[in-house]
């Protein structure tokens, strides 16, 4: 028996045969209860972004060190995605997603107390694995659903997480801004706290079916990567233009706030909500795959990233007259999340097609592969701010887009 066998019989092993067992029907307050859930939780993943200007300096950080915050809380949650989301096929799935909402309140408690920076990275990467409930969360939701109905009831629900993305970098920065960044994991720890109560009323306990070892479908997971070639280059193109994205915005913070720009708190919220702009073009991607352009759209994506760059590298590059450069500098941000929402929207698309039974296991390896390129952008843009300032930045940056362009056309 070989490889492939095995990887299938995994698959057959551990999938839920019966996605409505649970037999029940979903309201639309339930409905926005979990993409609020999920919409609060995920802010907790990209508020670093904007945050790390303040959080240094305070805990005593070198600035070639400040990308590690950023890292911190996705490699958290990448490692969530590999090792603590697969129990939701073992565990009753009510149980395992209100431990890890505790879980993650009680992280950012200590977080927001934190007295060293040591002590803070090792809460932001807790932080991170217990936000990983969201994979959690989602299949919860789809099983409440009536049949035929899970699409819509997911497409809500996944709102919610865009939603959050979007605002989490805005409103870290007002918090910020307010009240300092340790107010912010205080906030964040509250609300996370609330939901666990409210999700405690409202979700169903769903067992899964599945009986097997914890061992084999974290190996299932191995399987199903080395069986699909599509999950694989898909899966490596997103981590390429989620470092990108990551180097973007880990260091934008530190470049806005100096000369000529001199923005505070305030004014970078301002900026991530222009930013945000570029997600808007979820729907386009998404009809594109579908009509056959998977491949020309991916190629447009990463071109567009690239430019994007380019042209934030020029207009960091100004040493007066704030205005214009800020100006290119929002357009470069709109950019940028034109290519990254555009490749993951057709990477979602891509892999979903490809084992329904797994559907589940190869998102949540498609989802974590992806973060842990965002981790290690966040990384690496804390290095090439120290080394080179925001040409370096952006020249890293550039260079992951033009690997997963090499890599569109080697396809």
């Amino acid at each position: 028996m070989n490889g492939t066998d095995n990887a299938r019989i995994a698959t057959a092993e551990f999938a839920d045969p019966s996605p409505h067992a649970g037999g029940g029907t979903i309201t639309r307050s339930q409905t926005l209860l979990f993409a609020a859930s999920v919409g609060i939780i995920v802010t907790n993943l990209f508020a670093p972004q904007t945050l790390v200007g303040l959080i240094g300096p305070s805990l005593g950080a070198a600035a070639s060190e400040s990308g590690l915050v950023s890292m911190a809380t996705l490699l958290g949650y990448a490692a969530g995605l590999f090792f603590l989301v697969p129990l939701s096929d073992l565990v009753e799935n009510r149980v395992l997603a209100l431990r890890m909402l505790c879980a993650a309140a009680l992280a950012a408690a200590v977080a927001s107390f934190a007295p060293s920076a040591a002590s803070l990275l090792a809460m932001l990467f807790v932080l991170g694995a217990a936000c990983s409930c969201i994979q959690v969360l989602v299949p919860v939701a789809a099983s409440m659903a009536p049949p035929g109905q899970d699409g819509r009831v997911i497409g809500d629900v996944m709102s919610g997480l865009m939603i959050g993305i979007l605002l989490s970098r805005p409103i870290a920065s007002l918090v910020a801004d307010a009240f300092g960044w340790r107010a912010f994991y205080g906030i964040s720890a509250a609300a996370l706290g609330l939901l666990a109560i409210l999700l405690g009323l409202a979700l169903p306990r769903r067992k899964p079916l599945a009986h097997a070892s914890y061992a084999g479908l974290i190996a299932s997971l191995v399987g199903l990567l080395g069986q699909e070639p599509v999950l694989r280059r898909r899966a490596f193109t997103a981590s390429l233009v989620m470092a990108a994205f990551s180097v973007f915005w880990t260091a934008v913070a530190l470049r806005l706030s100096a000369s000529p720009f001199d923005l505070g708190q305030k004014g970078i919220a301002l900026f991530a909500f222009v930013g945000a702009g570029g997600a808007a073009v979820t729907p386009i991607f998404g009809r594109a795959g579908d009509r056959g352009f998977t491949r020309t759209a991916t190629i447009l994506c990463h071109l567009v990233l690239i430019a994007a760059l380019g042209l934030a590298a020029w207009a960091g590059a100004a040493k007066a007259g704030a205005w214009l450069p800020l100006i290119l500098m929002g357009v470069s941000a709109v950019l940028l999340d034109f290519g990254v929402t555009g490749d993951q929207t057709l990477g979602r698309r891509a892999v979903n097609l490809l084992q329904p039974k797994a559907r589940g296991r190869i998102n949540g390896l498609f989802v974590g592969i992806f973060f842990i390129g965002g981790a290690i952008g966040s990384l690496l843009a804390g290095i090439a701010w120290t080394w080179g300032g925001w040409n370096a930045v952006c020249a890293v940056g550039a260079l992951f887009g033009v690997v997963a362009l090499v890599v569109d056309w080697t396809e």
